[in-house]
């Protein structure tokens, strides 16, 4: 299994059979965004298809349901709520490769090993480097009428790292034509800045690629604002002080 396994009591969900789950942080006492997990494989044979606990807002399930919908997976989504305690997930990427090797086509990492070292990387600038510093439980710790300049603040700046990298490895995706861990990754980071109406004009390759594959099937399934109990408010993110508390 990925990870040590929530209580079901500490979490108000159910025990699944063949439910997938993520690592969480000690300190985490409810669910934020997802759980993913794979319980022991002759109870998961058992099943018909997996479970994924998810919210409709977070990156981090967002990556999860880009990657189940480019390799085709059924799987059975079941809504959970952002609760007020705050954290993420630590290990969608982990959850991803899991994805990739069990499910190996369409690649997700190319074969080359540079390519592949090049995926990982922006991958992991998007998901450690930037969308962190965005999370609800850092905004709770800064003092009112901060949060959306602390916001704007960091992902920007983290563009501006991941333009100056993709303009060297970009093709028609984040690196190369085909799609990748990293597109997975660029599209939710994406989505937060243009609900935050951040200025994406300086990203002109980011927001290229973006495009791109926004017009792919997979992406558009995957999107937020297709999800289960999406609110009719769903693309208005400015209030970060409402949103926040």
């Amino acid at each position: 299994s990925i990870g040590n396994r929530p209580q079901s009591g500490d979490y108000n969900i159910p025990s699944a059979t063949a439910s997938f789950y993520g690592y969480w942080l000690p300190s985490v006492r409810q669910l934020s965004a997802f759980v993913w997990a794979q319980e022991h494989q002759s109870l998961a044979e058992m099943a018909s298809k997996p479970i994924l606990y998810s919210c409709y807002s977070g990156s981090c399930p967002y990556r999860v349901r880009i990657a189940l919908a480019l390799k085709n997976v059924d799987y059975e989504y079941k809504s959970v709520e952002v609760l007020k305690e705050g954290g993420e997930p630590g290990d969608q990427l982990a959850i991803i490769e899991y994805l990739e090797e069990k499910y190996p086509e369409p690649r997700l990492l190319p074969d080359d090993i540079v390519l592949r070292a090049k995926v990982r990387a922006i991958a992991q600038l998007i998901a450690s480097g930037i969308q962190p510093l965005q999370n609800v439980s850092v905004l709770r710790r800064l003092e009112a009428g901060k949060k959306l300049e602390w916001t704007t603040h960091f992902i920007t700046k983290g563009f501006q790292a991941l333009e100056a990298v993709l303009s060297k490895t970009a093709g028609k995706y984040c690196v190369g034509d085909n799609v990748t861990m990293a597109d997975i990754c660029l599209v939710p980071q994406v989505n937060v800045a243009t609900r935050l109406r951040i200025d994406m004009t300086p990203f002109p390759t980011i927001m290229r690629i973006n495009g791109a594959l926004m017009e792919l099937p997979a992406f558009k399934v995957a999107h937020p604002s297709r999800q289960p109990n999406v609110p009719d408010n769903y693309g208005d993110f400015t209030d970060l002080e409402k949103i926040s508390k």
